[in-house]
């Protein structure tokens, strides 16, 4: 099914009428999905994670489920429990929220370590294995997680095996004076989102995932992704280098960013594009966590091809 660059253009302008001066997270979210990753939201409580999740599940018209984590939060309160049923004598399956094509957790690092690991199978293999049996997700599927900064009471930091399963990590920050003074004067955002209709349904937004894995990439290209990841391995910036899944993370991000841009071949300037949200969580600096200005040193040291 092809995909006109109208229906893009309509989905971005709806998500920006609700989520106001925040265009370029908006457009790395939607790349983030349609390159099959899954989306990490770091910031304060109040300047819109939740609400970009459900905009983006509206638009795309997805099965959608919001899990808030709590530190009591049980695997089994994600993945679901069998119950016995006495009609057949036997034990049932009560799937839990997350057999949904879109899973919300929210404020995933307020859970405990336990609770936050029920969902490294679901996002890696989109499959949860309970009681023995292994059971599929739907298609497609993904988790949008909202994160408060680890300074804040109550969190526990998401260990490195749980933060390499988001293909990016990205913040809204505060909105600008224009963007708040209509915010200020606006409609509630929840009715607005209740107003939204989806622009890409779930048969769309899958032929747009296979368009994105044939965008082309040239060797130069393939060179270039290499570069960047053997830089981070050698050089003494980094505590530790990228490893070859956030390499292809990485290839995919720029895949997907080069088709939102409507071409069908990724360029040097889309792999800089989305490095700093591919790379943030996963580098880490001696003196502190990987962020901007890590990718652009990264993007100083690497020549082009």
């Amino acid at each position: 099914m092809p995909l006109a660059d109208h229906d893009i253009e309509a989905l971005l302008n709806a998500a920006n009428r609700v989520i106001l001066g925040k265009e370029r997270q908006i457009r790395l979210a939607l790349a983030c999905l349609l390159a099959r990753g899954h989306l990490l939201i770091e910031d304060i409580p109040g300047v819109g994670k939740t609400t970009l999740a459900h905009v983006l599940a509206r638009l795309l018209g997805l099965d959608f489920q919001r899990i808030q984590f709590t530190s009591d939060l049980l695997p089994a309160d994600i993945l679901g429990v069998s119950v016995f049923d006495r009609e057949s004598g036997a034990f049932r399956f009560h799937p839990g929220p997350v057999f949904a094509q879109l899973v919300l957790a929210d404020e995933v690092n307020r859970a405990t370590p336990k609770a936050q690991s029920a969902l490294l199978e679901a996002m890696e293999e989109r499959q949860v294995t309970t009681e023995g049996r292994t059971r599929p997700l739907p298609e497609p599927f993904f988790v949008i997680a909202t994160q408060n900064p680890a300074h804040q009471i109550g969190t526990f930091p998401l260990p490195e095996s749980q933060l390499d399963r988001f293909l990016m990590r990205i913040e809204l920050g505060y909105p600008d004076r224009t963007a708040e003074r209509e915010l200020l004067a606006g409609a509630d955002r929840r009715e607005l989102v209740a107003q939204l209709s989806p622009c890409l349904p779930p048969p769309a937004l899958l032929a747009m995932q296979r368009q994105v894995a044939n965008v082309h990439a040239a060797p130069a290209l393939l060179d270039y992704v290499q570069a960047l990841a053997e830089h981070t391995r050698q050089s003494a910036d980094f505590v530790a280098g990228l490893s070859p899944r956030a390499a292809l993370g990485l290839l995919a991000a720029a895949r997907a960013w080069a088709l939102l841009e409507g071409r069908d071949h990724a360029l040097p300037e889309d792999i800089q594009a989305v490095l700093p949200s591919v790379i943030g969580h996963r580098l880490l600096a001696p003196a502190g966590p990987g962020n901007g200005n890590l990718a652009r040193r990264l993007i100083e040291a690497v020549a082009l091809p």
